[in-house]
């Protein structure tokens, strides 16, 4: 950052009074502007045995597969974002199950979070977001075309969840270059 969204004029980094991080401020209207993670909300839909995901129509990762979810919008809950981005990238009817997976990724000042969900019907289809959307068997699961990791962790974890009969809580975080399951995109995937 190099001007104040406020005023316009230069902003300099500085520790603020009060404070203990490096913070971009500015000096002739006093605004501090703080710069914090930003949530991905996203559903886990669920057909009988079978999981809906997306082939993405946009960058990054332009037709990779993922867990349909999208950017958190200002006014909106953190459900009620997961579900709005179900809509738009899928055309999905579900309902809401319990928070599933919260994965950090603290490399791209992100945090992504997925509801579990079932969907009503079988009555979806592709938003402008993404090429197509289509259902998988576990088996099917086209896991080295998966757009980010954070969507491998998270299925990977409910398929042996499910196998298990016990779903609880998932959390944890992406590291860049850290090991990587079987399943997981190819290391030279950056993004999360």
């Amino acid at each position: 950052m190099n001007f104040c969204s406020n005023c316009g004029r230069t902003v300099a980094l500085l520790v603020p009074d009060g404070d203990n991080r490096l913070r971009h401020c500015c000096a002739h209207c006093g605004t501090i502007h703080y710069e914090n993670p930003r949530l991905v909300v996203g559903t886990l839909p669920v057909w009988e045995n079978k999981v809906l995901l997306c082939r993405r129509a946009i960058e990054p990762r332009y037709g990779f597969w993922t867990l349909p979810g999208g950017f958190m919008e200002n006014g909106e809950t953190v459900a009620d974002g997961a579900i709005r981005e179900t809509t738009e990238e899928a055309g999905a009817r579900i309902t809401l199950g319990p928070l599933y997976s919260m994965i950090d990724v603290m490399h791209v000042h992100q945090v992504h979070v997925f509801y579990r969900a079932e969907l009503l019907d079988l009555d979806f289809a592709p938003g402008t977001e993404s090429l197509e959307v289509q259902l998988f068997d576990e088996a099917d699961i086209p896991w080295r075309d998966l757009a980010f990791r954070t969507v491998s962790l998270t299925l990977q974890r409910f398929f042996e969840d499910r196998t298990r009969g016990s779903y609880e809580l998932y959390v944890d975080k992406v590291i860049p270059g850290a090991h990587l399951r079987p399943h997981d995109p190819a290391p030279a995937d950056a993004r999360p």
